[in-house]
């Protein structure tokens, strides 16, 4: 196996105990049989620090292989005698530390003492390879007669179960024979350095794998989208802490950004206790494999048991993601399941276990947390509050309004784009510095693959908006007291393009004072498989969170008539918009034009379905005199009002559109108002010129 050299310290000089060891390698354990050769030394460095300089000096035929034994003899009686085992004194007090902390027997400490100096003195490691490559038997015995230890009290030492291989320490390579020290591997890079460089805190000595967390910039009033999971996890979190319950472990996933390291924080400010994060990179930036992590995690249970502490593990995909391929590799948590299983049951220490993606992850694993949620984007009305707490002294009230309909929107996308921004709000002005908070915003969204910002209000109802120019087989007014009543209730609503179905649903919602939560085919359907009956899972979940009115445009997508499905996804699509549909508690409204050819399961489970007609005469003129009105344009005329009447397929859209026409093409009088009525319904389908005189 190649030899893998990374100093992290060198010894200007021997200590004693690392000059003791250094003897014993050559004389009892025969490393002199490769370190004396019949012309010289194997290693000069290590013959000038035990004193035989004199040797040195000789070369070829005069240098005598047996006087150089003989004295080696000698200098190992004498250091024997002296017995000047001595261990650096940080080395000696931190170690100490460690055996109260976590432990350790005696045999420990003198273990960890020598795999410390073996990863910190070149000499000592350099003289150990004399032995060659080792076994992990044959190192039990070479640590036997170093340390002078039963070799019995080595291998309880360095078993799985002993004290140093739990709390992470030290770790044996089984796999195969190596050089003495890669067969003794340490906490972490840095770990030799800090336990000899000074008295330290344990927390030091886990520096570049467990850190404390930084304080949180988020406050509880920002997670009361999972109320309901915190208000189980709290006051659970708050018993263990207080009992010193074991085995207490709770699972949050969420997409990126969502803010579950935040969370972590909060529920650490809310409990006043400590927080420290288990590292996936390492102080030089590299990222840190899943068994290091593990192990880091291992230590970190040990060394804070007697605190008031939790530790949180982020990206755990790291240890218990297994892919989703045939040939995809096991995770360590799969390679080592009974291990986990026993960590998860026996930790002292509170964990808050972090996850992208619960994808992937063996439920076998999943039912051994006590609590599992997802933490989802904040719905609006959490956005809306992140933002102003965020960026209102960057963005005006009403432009963080319109940015908030982003239902993607992640509050560590607002926190990063408003820094950026914040930093250089001096060079780019008020208007400049809404501007590019903004587009940062837009910018990260269209990259994480989510649709951009909208550049108008999503849900806004036109000003002349009014149920009463609606023509529908239904009081509507009457439908919305109802639904104010009950809180509950699945509505389909049919008819032609344009015939204010979706402008309903907008009203209804204001009336329920709810969010509105609108969902298009596009929105829901995706080319993956499965994806689309996960989306239309999602829809309902967020707006069963967000106590909202969800309605779903274009429903004959999802809900065609089962009997002509030709793909196996058509029916499971249809199915599980069904069982969203019974299990779904509040308002939820589908708008279709195309009634014919809906699944006839579906229809059953409509509570009401209303039809959208075309205006009636009377409405119709209504309507015109409302817009003319409102733009001080004059009455209509009788004649104006007879071209209208004979419009057959004339609806409050048409109209919605001649008044976006307006803004650019000034309509000067009524008449003008319904020539353009009249130019819009002869584009459509089977529509008929009108006949007379005007």
């Amino acid at each position: 196996m190649a030899r893998r050299r990374a100093w992290h310290s060198v010894s200007a000089r021997l200590s004693p105990i690392a000059e003791l060891w250094i003897w014993r390698i050559l004389v009892p354990l025969g490393g002199h049989r490769s370190f004396v050769m019949s012309q010289g030394f194997n290693n000069d460095s290590v013959a000038a620090t035990l004193g035989l300089e004199a040797w040195l000096e000789t070369v070829g035929p005069d240098f005598d292989p047996k006087a150089v034994r003989a004295e080696l003899r000698k200098k190992y009686a004498e250091a024997e005698r002296r017995r000047r085992s001595l261990v650096p004194p940080a080395l000696s007090i931190n170690v100490a530390r460690l055996q109260t902390l976590v432990g350790l027997t005696e045999a420990d400490c003198r273990v960890l003492e020598f795999a410390v100096s073996i990863h910190a003195d070149r000499l000592l490691d350099e003289a150990a390879d004399l032995l060659g490559q080792l076994s992990t038997l044959q190192m039990f015995f070479v640590l036997s007669v170093l340390l002078e230890q039963p070799e019995s009290d080595i291998r309880d030492s360095l078993s799985p179960q002993g004290a140093l291989a739990c709390s992470g320490l030290v770790s044996v390579d089984r796999n195969g024979s190596n050089l003495l020290r890669c067969k003794l591997d340490l906490l972490s890079p840095k770990f030799a350095d800090a336990i000899l460089s000074s008295d330290t805190d344990p927390v030091r000595l886990l520096r570049d794998i467990v850190a404390p967390a930084a304080p949180a910039t988020l406050t509880w009033s920002d997670y009361g989208h999972v109320a309901q999971s915190l208000d189980v996890l709290r006051p659970y979190l708050k018993n263990a802490l207080a009992s010193g319950r074991r085995g207490v472990n709770a699972f949050i996933h969420g997409g990126s950004g969502t803010g579950k390291s935040q969370l972590a924080r909060v529920l650490a400010q809310e409990l006043e206790c400590e927080l420290f994060e288990v590292a996936s990179e390492d102080g030089d930036g590299d990222p840190v494999k899943g068994e290091t992590r593990l192990r880091a995690f291992r230590a970190a249970q040990s060394f804070f048991v007697r605190r008031r502490a939790l530790i949180v593990f982020d990206e755990v995909e790291d240890v218990f993601h297994d892919g989703d391929g045939f040939f995809v590799q096991k995770s360590i948590a799969q390679t080592r399941k009974a291990w986990i299983n026993r960590m998860l049951e026996e930790n002292p220490v509170p964990t808050l276990w972090l996850s992208n993606s619960i994808r992937g992850i063996d439920p076998a694993f999943i039912r051994r947390f006590d609590i599992v949620f997802e933490l989802p984007v904040p719905p609006k009305a959490q956005r809306q509050r992140i933002l102003a707490s965020t960026c209102s002294d960057l963005v005006p009230a009403q432009r963080l309004q319109r940015i908030a309909e982003a239902d993607s929107l992640a509050p560590a996308v607002v926190t990063r784009a408003a820094g950026v921004v914040r930093s250089i709000r001096e060079e780019l002005g008020p208007a400049g510095a809404a501007a590019a908070f903004e587009h940062l915003i837009d910018t990260t969204l269209k990259a994480q693959g989510h649709s951009a910002l909208k550049r108008v209000e999503a849900c806004q109802l036109p000003e002349v908006y009014d149920p009463a120019f609606i023509h529908a087989d239904a009081d509507l007014a009457h439908v919305a007291a109802g639904l104010l009543r009950s809180k509950s209730g699945r509505l389909c609503l049919y008819g032609p393009p344009g015939t204010g179905k979706t402008a309903f649903a907008r009203w209804l919602a204001e009336q329920l004072a709810v969010p509105l939560v609108v969902k298009r085919a596009s929105d829901l359907i995706s080319k993956w498989l499965g994806e689309s009956e996960q989306n239309v899972a999602a829809a309902f979940a967020q707006a069963e969170q967000q106590g909202g009115l969800l309605l779903i445009d274009e429903v004959d997508s999802f809900l065609q008539n089962r009997r002509g499905a030709g793909r196996s996804w058509e029916l499971t699509l249809v199915n599980e918009m069904l069982t969203q549909m019974e299990s779904f508690g509040g308002v939820f409204v589908a708008s279709t034009n195309l009634m014919e050819g809906l699944d006839p399961a579906s229809l059953r489970r409509f509570d009401l379905k209303v039809k959208f007609d075309y205006l009636t005469v009377p409405q119709a003129a209504a309507l015109l005199r409302r817009y003319c009105a409102q733009l001080q344009l004059e009455a209509p005329a009788p004649g104006e009002l007879s071209r209208l009447a004979r419009l057959e397929s004339l609806t409050p859209g048409d109209f919605a559109a001649v008044a976006r026409q307006h803004r650019f093409r000034r309509l000067q009088s009524p008449g003008n108002w319904v020539s353009a009525l009249e130019a819009e319904c002869a584009l459509k389908p089977g529509a008929r010129r009108a006949v007379g005189f005007y």
